[in-house]
């Protein structure tokens, strides 16, 4: 068995909106309750358990690799639902989408402050 990444906590104001906000935009499924964690499932097996926690939530960066065709669509989303969205991961540059490695990336943020990226190239994958 090779390792993987099977789970992982994303602290929340609201768990279930905001595994509804994640799953909305990229075309995901809210997966039922499971004790304290509302789950969103990713394709590649990952699971997102969205977590209540009192007090200030600490934003985290979440990227998911994309197809060009889920970007298409995910970008299409993200514009529609009027979300500000960046270039780059220190929000300097609004607007815009980033073109790194020959393809196509955008930063924006959940309802919590969660830096969240969709992107078609890995980092450091070339052209």
């Amino acid at each position: 068995m090779t390792v993987q990444l099977n789970h992982t906590i994303v602290s929340a104001r609201d768990k279930q909106a905001s595994a509804r906000f994640l799953a909305d935009l990229l075309g995901l499924e809210v997966s039922p309750r499971y004790g304290p964690f509302v789950p969103v499932e990713i394709p590649n097996g990952v699971t997102l358990d969205y977590m209540d926690v009192p007090g200030d939530v600490h934003p985290q960066h979440y990227a998911f690799l994309v197809s060009e065709t889920e970007f298409d669509a995910i970008f299409a989303r993200i514009r529609k639902a009027g979300l500000t969205y960046w270039a780059d991961p220190f929000h300097t540059r609004p607007g815009e989408i980033n073109t790194n490695d020959g393809g196509r990336g955008t930063y924006f943020e959940d309802p919590d402050g969660h830096n969240l990226e969709i992107l078609t190239r890995p980092y450091g994958s070339g052209a």
